[in-house]
């Protein structure tokens, strides 16, 4: 599956938000170049890419291994939600996954 959110953070900044929110759920992480990076553990493998798009913001894009809806596309779900929630404090970080 193939998850996207449009942020306004620095690549920099949502590549250190994912390594600990992933990290805390047990995924080691895999850094690739340049904005790229993968997280591995039991549940599987989550893609991660940013990338700058437009000069104001960057395109995160997260992408599973699995062709239906799994555990790890819930944990990449709310990765994508509590980071606009990071993003814009005001954002009511909803949802049961």
């Amino acid at each position: 599956m193939l998850y996207f959110y449009r942020a306004h953070a620095a690549p920099e900044s949502v590549l250190s938000a994912a390594e600990r929110y992933f990290g805390e759920r047990g995924l080691a992480v895999q850094r690739g170049a340049g904005h790229h990076a993968r997280y591995v553990g039991l549940l599987g493998t989550v893609d991660l890419n940013v990338e700058i798009e437009g000069g104001h913001y960057v395109r995160v894009t997260l992408a599973t291994r699995d062709t239906s809806r799994s555990e790890l596309d819930d944990v990449a779900k709310r990765f994508l939600t509590e980071f606009h929630a990071i993003e814009e404090p005001g954002h009511a970080a909803r949802g049961a996954y």
